[in-house]
């Protein structure tokens, strides 16, 4: 195979793994309170592998009203979490 061609090829395969590890990865969750009036969710959680954190209940933000509108106390979810303007945000839900 030529340099040029062997480079390229290199090139392509390195970049599906860079994808493929940003892909979003859902977690399962519990919700165990939602404050509506503030846009928070209380979430016990596993590990967070996006975030490098482990297994926890915590609080965050939604990215949207709509997906606060569809979390009730009791529900398991899955879900994804970022840090959005610095803010651990729930940014979607299956």
């Amino acid at each position: 195979m030529k340099p040029i061609k062997s480079l390229t090829l290199a090139a392509v395969i390195a970049s599906v793994s860079v994808v493929s590890a940003f892909a979003e990865e859902f977690t399962k969750g519990t919700v165990k309170k939602v404050t509506a009036d503030k846009g928070k969710v209380s979430v016990a959680h596993e590990e967070l592998k996006n975030l490098e954190m482990p297994a926890m209940t915590m609080v965050f933000r939604t990215a949207t009203p709509e997906i606060l509108d569809q979390l009730k106390p009791g529900q398991q979810i899955e879900f994804v979490a970022e840090r959005v303007n610095g803010k651990l945000t729930i940014t979607k839900l299956k």
